[in-house]
């Protein structure tokens, strides 16, 4: 009976290897080169700038005349193809300028392997240097908005205005909401899994993971899903998301109170990632702040509905503002 149940045991096992094996040769997915990427997704007005070692992946547009231009930055495993919706309406009259932060995308890893917020902070601070921009209106998505908020507070003499989209940077354990992390993020958050993610992708995570960012998950289109693959695929990103996620999502919120400049907060109702509770936070700890909540939106709504954030977002960015405070 014992030599039955061993029998029984290894070939379950057996099973199981052959069953993993399957999957993982079914959803083999190795780094793609960016070259191979850039004729889908470089295409104009897409240039690439050296700053700081990196060959970062940039869209600038609109009057060059503009006295404040509008900076976008995007949040974890985005891209600036996030800001699509926002810079063809905003180009119209207002430069726009918008790029692959370090760790994404087409822009790709750094050498350094650091991906703290203070890191990016210096790296946006070198992008407005490389490309002559003294003052800008600042806006960011999630992790994005993180890297705004701080850069306003460690340089308030450089924003004008800050917009913050569904930021992060509180510390999670303080939120009374717990967050719905995506599955891609949970993975690249998992050491022991991180391996199988470096060298598989099942295009289900992709899409699961996006959907869980939207607040109606019908909005996600095939086309979408095959932006998300393709900039996580771009090599060295998947390796570069897990040291993202032991770096932590944790700012210096200190900094807060050093922000200078009106702020606008737009955040979804449905965001299930960073809770609503983060932007009253945001609304109280920055001096000359204001919250709008779009109630069907969730975590990005500034792609899922451009038009309807673009409605608070305009009046904001044309509303006079005060003096730059000493």
């Amino acid at each position: 009976m014992k030599v039955k149940l061993r029998h029984l045991v290894l070939a379950l096992l057996a099973l199981l290897v052959l069953a993993v094996g399957a999957g993982t040769a079914a959803t083999w997915a190795p780094d793609v080169p960016v070259e191979q990427l850039k004729a889908r997704w470089a295409q104009a007005p897409s240039q690439f700038v050296e700053v700081a070692g990196l060959q970062v992946h940039v869209r600038d547009e609109g009057p060059r005349d503009d006295p404040e231009p509008i900076v976008l930055l995007h949040g974890t495993s985005a891209s600036l193809h996030t800001w699509e919706g926002w810079a063809r309406e905003l180009r119209t009259n207002r430069r726009v300028v918008r790029f692959d932060l370090p760790g994404f995308a087409l822009t790709g890893p750094n050498a350094q392997n650091d991906y703290s917020v203070d890191r990016y902070v210096a790296f946006v601070a070198a992008m407005l240097n490389q490309l002559q921009l003294r003052r800008v209106v600042l806006a960011g998505n999630s992790l994005g908005g993180q890297i705004a908020w701080s850069f306003a507070g460690t340089h308030p003499e450089r924003v004008a205005r800050l917009v913050l989209v569904d930021a992060s940077g509180y510390p999670p354990e303080s939120l009374k909401n717990r967050p719905s992390v995506p599955i891609g993020f949970r993975i690249a958050n998992t050491p022991g899994l991180r391996w199988l993610m470096q060298n598989t992708l099942p295009r289900g995570v992709v899409d699961s993971s996006v959907r869980n960012v939207y607040g109606d998950p019908a909005k996600v289109t095939p086309e979408l899903v095959d932006l998300y693959v393709a900039m996580t695929l771009r090599e060295g990103n998947r390796k570069a998301l897990g040291r993202r996620f032991e770096q932590g999502y944790t700012g210096r919120t200190e900094l807060l109170a050093k922000i200078k400049c009106p702020t606008l907060i737009l955040w979804g109702g449905r965001d299930r990632l960073v809770p609503l509770e983060s932007g009253e936070r945001f609304a109280r700890d920055i001096a000359d702040a204001r919250l709008v909540v779009l109630d069907t939106l969730g975590h990005v709504p500034h792609e899922e509905d451009p038009a309807a954030t673009l409605r608070e977002v305009r009046p904001f960015l044309s509303s006079p503002g005060p003096a730059p405070r000493p």
